[in-house]
């Protein structure tokens, strides 16, 4: 068993802030000249490229059969969709206001547990979850009124990660997580490859493949290379320090994204985005902080004899 390494696990979270959302960033830069579908087949293909090494050096465990390799398939689309979906928000949204749009996930995910898989959830955690929905509409709103529908992708995202983290979870004990991704990134590729060649000649522009130059070559391997090494950077971070520890560190990756928006887009949140920004991360971290002190207590409390 590893053992805790708190400052390199806080070293490593802290760098997956920092590297998802420059990833997003490249998808925003490239969507403007290359088609969805071939954004998505190339990062998928990279991911299993960089990954299945690994898995081979490491003799990680990557067999799935019966149950586990249906719901890894499940999980597969569930994150070509979710990644999709976020590409597609960040044609039309400032990059802060997609990431932390998206961030109502965690909200959504402790609704699933009390209502689909039955978790205790207490009444202060369900109010901070209203709360934290209120602050998301009001990111949502100035964002609405300017490009219409598609300021709701974000929500679609956080809703499809919700269901992904679910299914995850599932099969987390009987999967190596690595091996998992690598795994997955090839489903991808068959998916999507077969799907890219069949839509060429039914004009579906987010479908097409189109030839790009050195610059697009250069992110699209970017958009890949970043997009595993997040998946990398909180995978390793998660065995070095506890997730207690971890999980408020997450919100830093919306004011990372607001700079990184900023340098590369000149996009900043305007005051009632901003406002919801702020409500959504105080929300968010008073119920990691919540189930922190109610874990504590839970460890403290003697067990029945």
């Amino acid at each position: 068993m590893t053992q805790d390494r708190p400052l390199l696990g806080i070293f490593l979270m802290l760098g997956f802030c920092v590297v998802a959302p420059m990833g997003d960033a490249v998808a925003k830069l490239l969507g403007q000249s290359v088609p969805l579908g071939e954004l998505l087949f190339v990062r998928f293909a990279i991911q299993a490229v960089i990954l299945i090494p690994l898995v081979w050096l490491g003799r990680r465990m990557w067999k799935m059969r019966g149950r586990v390799l249906r719901l890894t398939a499940l999980r597969t689309v569930l994150h070509i969709f979710g990644i999709g979906a976020m590409f597609t928000a960040l044609q039309y949204l400032p990059l802060a206001d997609a990431v932390a749009i998206a961030f109502v996930m965690p909200f959504i995910m402790l609704i699933l547990g009390k209502y689909v898989l039955g978790e205790e959830v207490g009444s202060r955690r369900l109010i901070a979850c209203i709360v934290g929905f209120i602050g998301t509409l009001l990111v949502v709103q100035p964002s609405f009124a300017e490009v219409g529908w598609p300021a709701l992708l974000p929500l679609v995202v956080a809703v499809n990660f919700s269901v992904f983290m679910l299914v995850t979870r599932q099969i987390a004990k009987e999967t190596d997580p690595i091996g998992l991704q690598a795994v997955s990134g090839v489903m991808a590729v068959f998916i999507l490859g077969p799907l890219l060649w069949f839509s060429q000649s039914a004009g579906i522009a987010p479908l097409e493949v189109v030839e790009v130059d050195n610059r697009e070559m250069v992110l699209l391997a970017a958009i890949g290379i970043l997009g595993t090494l997040a998946h990398l950077l909180m995978t390793w971070s998660l065995r070095f320090a506890p997730s207690a520890t971890l999980a408020p560190m997450q919100y830093l990756e919306i004011p990372v994204a607001t700079i990184i928006g900023l340098i590369i887009f000149s996009d900043l949140p305007n005051g009632l985005a901003a406002t919801g920004i702020c409500i959504t991360i105080a929300s968010g971290l008073y119920i990691v902080l919540r189930e922190r002190a109610i874990a504590r207590m839970e460890a403290q409390t003697p067990a029945p004899v």
